[in-house]
């Protein structure tokens, strides 16, 4: 193990860096993680499932924003780019700039083998932090199965989870559902068929 110290960056050097950077990184603690790529499906799902959201947010206060808007889960913790972050009202911006938010109502992920548990996991656990929160919602990229986790009254958390094609995602908070199928619409899956559950 190196006794070498690990480079600190403070939140704003973090933001000077990445504002100017030609790729996305995550950062946390004071460290920056540099972001993978995405692939032709989970393109598909993005698109596929952000339409849905604009089309029955359209004139209201709620907004879906993609992946180029980053988001500060915290002061000093996490700040990340949501596959899909919907915030209602007026966003709240970590500074002056207006690319990076410190709201979301809804966050959705789009999950890869190599996220997955990351995404589940310590992301979660993160994002759990954002009061405003109210729907966490994840979809495989690789198979069909949607889990979605909502914020009760007391401030546990509720899962419910489908592989169905037939199923429908609601979201109260927005007021706004997505069919599964229409997430997945021109996915191509290798191996793998959706299934009831």
């Amino acid at each position: 193990m190196s006794t070498q110290a690990e480079p600190f960056l403070t939140p704003e050097q973090y933001l000077e860096i990445e504002r100017a950077a030609e790729y996305k990184s995550e950062y946390f603690n004071g460290e920056m993680f540099a972001m993978a790529g995405g692939s032709l499906d989970h393109s598909r799902i993005f698109h596929s499932v952000s339409g849905l959201l604009n089309a029955q947010l359209r004139g209201r206060s709620c907004e879906v924003a993609g992946s180029d808007l980053r988001l500060r889960v915290s002061p000093k913790g996490l700040f990340t780019y949501p596959d899909i972050v919907v915030f209602c009202g007026k966003p709240q911006f970590a500074d002056s700039r207006t690319d990076t938010i410190t709201d979301a109502t809804v966050i959705i992920e789009i999950l890869s083998p190599s996220t997955e548990n990351y995404d589940r996991g310590f992301k979660f656990e993160q994002y759990r932090q954002v009061r405003s929160l109210k729907d966490y919602i994840v979809i495989a990229r690789d198979r069909v199965h949607v889990e979605h986790n909502t914020r009760q009254d007391d401030g546990s958390w509720r899962l419910r989870e489908t592989s169905d094609l037939n199923a429908t995602i609601d979201i109260p908070s927005i007021e706004c559902s997505f069919r599964v199928a229409d997430a997945y619409e021109r996915v191509e899956f290798t191996g793998t068929t959706g299934s009831e559950t």
